[in-house]
């Protein structure tokens, strides 16, 4: 049970080189595996491509396969892949509806969709705004909420169509660091109670070391670096690559090519 990529190489239409691959990846139920990369490495297609969404939605040509849990992404329709893989979008406003007069109807308007019913649907509705822990954001106007406020309910909105794994494009970038960690711990809280596996494309390395079980660091759409995250982010490669460590990472750093010596107490207070 995961997410395959099995030598995946994505084009999309009307270009001659591959945006994405040849690669290979794994995704895991209830584990959180980040993606980083410089600007035009591959992120967003890697994304779309995990989500089934390319080309089977956006189009282009695709390459090798993508399995989830054992089924050929190729083959399911939009509608079965959305139950599957949550696609989650850099800019929330793309993802609400503008229908809805309620958060509470606007995270209803996917299980609605699927022709559940009415108590099905309300179960789904409450147990989503509680996984990311935005219950009395309910009766609230969509169009009047804060940045991290409108990402939680876009995230909740997909949550409730239960899909057994979530693929994130840089859900973070347009927030401020409370914005930004509301959703790092939405994250968290979903991977744990759901056991939804996680595919989180973001350019803020301090959010991935905090909540990611596994690192791919992309490179003109090929894996450069991949393992688990603290030693992915370590990695003294990734400037070079595009990518910030992240600020524990670089103080260490700092902290040595000043000759001074961290204590164990002192490397456990920056990790």
């Amino acid at each position: 049970m995961a997410i395959e990529l099995v030598g995946a190489t994505y084009r999309y239409a009307g270009t001659a080189v591959p945006a994405l691959g040849p690669l290979d990846l794994r995704v895991e139920p209830g584990a959180v595996t980040g993606v980083v990369g410089a600007n035009d490495s591959g992120k967003t297609t890697l994304c779309l491509v995990a989500a089934g969404m390319a080309p089977a939605v956006v189009g282009g040509k695709l390459a090798g396969s993508v399995i989830i849990d054992g089924v050929d992404a190729a083959g399911l329709r939009p509608h079965e892949l959305a139950q599957l893989c949550g696609l989650l979008l850099q800019h929330a406003a793309t993802q609400l509806t503008h229908t809805t007069a309620t958060v509470f109807e606007e995270v209803a308007f996917g299980p609605c969709n699927l022709g559940l019913p009415a108590n099905d649907v309300i179960e789904r509705v409450w147990g989503a705004l509680g996984a990311v822990g935005i219950d009395a954001l309910a009766p609230r106007d969509p169009a009047r909420l804060s940045g991290g406020q409108a990402q939680l309910v876009a995230l909740a909105a997909v949550l409730a169509l239960r899909p057994r794994y979530l693929v994130l494009d840089e859900p973070t970038s347009e927030l401020d660091p409370a914005g930004t960690a509301m959703v790092a711990d939405a994250l968290v809280r979903a991977a744990r109670e759901t056991g939804a596996g996680i595919l989180l494309a973001e350019h803020k390395t301090d959010v991935l070391a905090r909540i990611a079980d596994r690192m791919v660091v992309l490179d003109a759409g090929t894996a450069a670096i991949s393992g688990g995250a603290p030693e992915v982010l370590a990695d003294p490669r990734l400037a070079g690559l595009g990518v910030d460590p992240p600020v524990r990472v670089r103080l260490e750093r700092a902290i040595l090519s000043a000759g001074i010596e961290l204590s164990t107490s002192a490397r456990e207070v920056l990790a």
